[in-house]
């Protein structure tokens, strides 16, 4: 009894320290992280740690780089990787997270220093030809007197919007009465210069000849070949007016439209949000066989959860387009972080893309060619996608 006794307080005694530890394990850790997080907190704005860096790290991180970490232990997981892969360099990793500094990108550089800088960032997903970080896709807001102010179009021009207003009316319905495709403008009101009667970037707007026609013209297209799409007729601009919204708050406008959309149709799988681009026209043109075409290019919002599935839509359509029309597509471009919208509606459906159809010096005709392009090859991935689902 004695020796019990005894075992017990020694047995105790063991666990009175053992609970001492804990304890202040658990103090010095709660005073580690006040700490840690308060030295965070007190960098100037812009140089702490923010989620759209963690976002950015973790997107530079591939499926391979895992894969390289797991063939350390096991050389079997290194036989599914390609040949042309290669393993992850993890000094590059340390020095941009050390320094919030990519260096394969030296706008990371740049952009803290240059006012206004950041507004250009993006990152190219898919190049197309002729693409890199001098001609991403621009978006500008025009002027406040623009906005108000009624442009003149060209004779012409009016009679190419009859001409579209006419061909409607001889499309038959599709996809058995159903409308599967919707088409937005948050921009409503871009226009192209080579229609208007100025030579202006920044007066290229008007609310009748402007990209909505590109909208109809895309529609046409895609139900002459079987498929029932559902155009956004309202002013999306004119609701932001009406609201007393900057032009920053389109989207938000036309988000409204999107979501009253989805909720009065609930066959609609896709949602485009045409615009065009307002660089020079050398980098929104391309000739193929002969005819000139304004050049496109899929912009994909990475601020919300499921962008990787609009990125995978708008690959199969630029590889499509490859394919069909080499150089049409400039490529596929991410947009994200705390100066870009960053979402464009696109986490309300995993088929949603935001397409730049040409830029501002391009034609209406040019354009259009394009959309029916884009309504050639979308048809078949559509069709193919409805063939193996059934």
């Amino acid at each position: 009894m004695k020796k019990r006794n005894q075992f017990r307080g020694f047995t105790v005694s063991l666990n009175r320290t053992s609970l001492k530890k804990l304890i202040a394990s658990l103090i010095i850790g709660m005073m580690a992280l006040f700490i840690f997080t308060g030295m965070l907190t007190s960098f100037e704005p812009g140089y702490g740690l923010a989620s759209t860096q963690v976002h950015e790290w973790a997107t530079n991180i591939k499926g391979e780089h895992f894969m390289y970490i797991l063939g350390m232990e096991n050389q079997y997981f290194k036989q599914v990787l390609p040949e042309d892969s290669e393993p992850p360099s993890l000094s590059s990793i340390a020095f941009e997270v050390a320094t919030s500094i990519n260096p394969n990108d030296p706008r990371s550089l740049l952009g803290r220093e240059l006012p206004g800088f950041a507004l250009f960032d993006g990152t190219i997903l898919i190049a197309g030809e002729g693409t890199d970080y001098t001609n991403l896709p621009v978006e500008s807001a025009p002027p406040m007197e623009v906005i108000m102010a009624e442009r003149e179009a060209t004779k012409e021009s009016l009679e190419k919007l009859e001409q579209i207003e006419k061909e409607r009316e001889e499309i038959p319905e599709t996809t058995n009465g159903r409308k599967v495709v919707h088409i937005i403008h948050s921009h409503n009101t871009e226009s192209f210069l080579p229609e208007l009667e100025t030579d202006v970037p920044n007066e290229a707007f008007h609310r009748e000849i402007n990209i909505e026609l590109v909208g109809e013209k895309l529609s046409q297209e895609l139900e002459k070949r079987g498929i029932g799409v559902e155009v956004e007729e309202r002013d999306v601009q004119n609701n932001v007016l009406e609201k007393g919204w900057q032009y920053g708050k389109s989207y938000d406008a036309s988000r409204e439209f999107v979501q009253e959309a989805m909720a009065g149709n609930e066959n609609l799988e896709f949602f485009f949000d045409l615009h065009r681009d307002t660089i020079s026209r050398d980098k929104t043109t391309v000739t193929i066989n002969g005819k000139v075409y304004a050049r496109t290019v899929f912009v994909i919002g990475g601020n919300h959860s499921n962008y990787e599935q609009n990125y995978k839509l708008a690959e199969d359509l630029h590889n499509s387009l490859e394919k069909k029309y080499p150089g049409l597509s400039r490529g596929v471009m991410l947009k994200s972080g705390s100066l870009t919208n960053g979402k464009f509606n696109q986490d309300l459906s995993g088929n949603s893309i935001l397409i730049e159809m040409g830029g501002v010096h391009n034609s209406l005709d040019e354009v259009n060619l394009s959309a029916t392009a884009i309504a050639e090859v979308f048809s078949e991935y559509y069709w193919e996608k409805n063939a193996s689902a059934e």
